[in-house]
C-alpha cells in the first residue's frame, strides 16, 4: 500500500515542528503541507487528494470543529488540541482520534496506526473478488446459480421458484431470505411476489415488466422502483 498523505492545519509554530518531526519518523507517513488556518487548507483539498488530516481546535477565522462539518467527504481527521472538552463532538464528527497536548511519539503512533489499519482494511475490502453466483438448495443437493443467469424469482408459498437462461429451480425459501443473498443493484423486487434481474428488463409499462419474453406484474407499492432504475 502507499504512503498516507496527510497535513497539517495549526497556527502553533511548536505545535507544527513537533508534529512534522513525528511524521517523518512514521514510514508509512507522506507530509504534504502545513496550513496555518483551516480556510487555507480548504483550498488545497479542493484540489488535491488528502488520506489524514492532524487539525487543531483554536484555529483562527474558521475553528477546527466548524471546519470539519463544511466537508462533505472529509478524510480520516486526528484531532490536535489542549482542550479536552471537545472530545465528544470530535467523535460525533467521527474523527479517528483525539490527541490531548502535550503528547509524545508514542501517543501518536497509536492514532496514526489506527488510520493505517482502517485504511489497510479499506483496501482490501476493495480488491476482494465479488462473487457472482450463488449456491441454493435444490432437491438435496447445493447447485450453483449465476447471477447473470437469473431471469426472475417467484415466491411459491413456502418455496421459492428460480427462472434461469435455461432451465428452472425450485428451493425451500423466501423471497426474504433470496433478496437478501443477491446483489441489490442487479435485483429489484417489483412485487411481493416477484424479483426480477435488472439486466433482463426488454420492456415495461406501470402495471408490468417484461423479462426474456415472460411479463411479471409491479405491485402497486412497488411502482417507484422501476420508475428509479
Amino acid at each position: 500500500m502507499s504512503k498516507i498523505k496527510c497535513i497539517i492545519i495549526e497556527d502553533e509554530p511548536l505545535a507544527v515542528k513537533v508534529l512534522s518531526d513525528y511524521i517523518s519518523q512514521v514510514p508509512f507517513l507522506e507530509l504534504q503541507k502545513t496550513f496555518k488556518d483551516a480556510i487555507l487548507a480548504t483550498d488545497f483539498l479542493r484540489n488535491n487528494q488528502t488520506q489524514l488530516i492532524f487539525l487543531d481546535i483554536h484555529l483562527p477565522k474558521l475553528k477546527g470543529m466548524a471546519f470539519l462539518k463544511t466537508l462533505s467527504h472529509p478524510p480520516a481527521v486526528i484531532v490536535t488540541t489542549a482542550y479536552h472538552q471537545y472530545a465528544v463532538e470530535g467523535f460525533s464528527l467521527n474523527v479517528t482520534d483525539y490527541l490531548l497536548k502535550p503528547f509524545d511519539f508514542e501517543r501518536f503512533l497509536v492514532a496514526v496506526t489506527k488510520v493505517k489499519t482502517a485504511q489497510t482494511e479499506k483496501h482490501i475490502s476493495n480488491t476482494q473478488e465479488v462473487k457472482d453466483f450463488i449456491f441454493l438448495n435444490v432437491q438435496k443437493k447445493k447447485v450453483k446459480i449465476l447471477f447473470s443467469d437469473i431471469v426472475y424469482i417467484e415466491s411459491q408459498l413456502e418455496y421459492i421458484r428460480i427462472v434461469t437462461l435455461n432451465k428452472e429451480y425450485i428451493s425451500k425459501m423466501s423471497t426474504h431470505e433470496i433478496e437478501d443473498l443477491l446483489p441489490a443493484n442487479h435485483f429489484k423486487r417489483i412485487h411481493r411476489s416477484y424479483i426480477i434481474s435488472v439486466n433482463k428488463i426488454e420492456s415495461y409499462t406501470a402495471e408490468m415488466v417484461e423479462v426474456n419474453g415472460v411479463s411479471i406484474p409491479i405491485g402497486r407499492g412497488y411502482r417507484d422502483v422501476i420508475d428509479n432504475l
